[in-house]
């Protein structure tokens, strides 16, 4: 297991989950993690508009990945341990790092401000 094997598998488990397909990202996930998958699922801003590896960095006896997942709502970094498991890197760990909500969409507000000052110029 080396660092590029584990971002492949990391990258795989974001696009699954951009892609709404939750059984494939299961595949990258230990059998723990499956047996718990509402608590990992409830990390998660789902859907997922988009989902990248921020991080991959070697630590004792596995890997720290930072996964970035941002939603309609808000963007959420997660910090997950990988581990060699059968000969291939798994999903053993997840936990939050940081939650933003995401601003509102400001071509709407734009609008809003622009009727607003036409109406009070009529």
């Amino acid at each position: 297991m080396d660092i590029e094997t584990v971002q492949e598998r990391a990258a795989a488990f974001c696009d699954a989950l951009v892609a709404g397909d939750v059984g494939r990202a299961t595949e990258e996930m230990s059998a723990e993690l499956r047996r718990n998958l509402g608590e990992v699922v409830a990390l998660l801003p789902l859907p997922a508009i988009e989902a990248t590896v921020a991080s991959v960095e070697h630590g004792g006896a596995g890997y720290n990945v930072v996964i970035r997942f941002i939603g309609e709502a808000d963007e959420v970094e997660i910090q997950t341990r990988w581990k060699d498991r059968d000969g291939r890197p798994t999903l053993v760990e997840a936990s939050h790092l940081s939650k933003t909500a995401r601003p509102a969409d400001e071509g709407g507000e734009d609008e809003t401000a622009l009727e607003a000052e036409a109406r009070s110029e009529a």
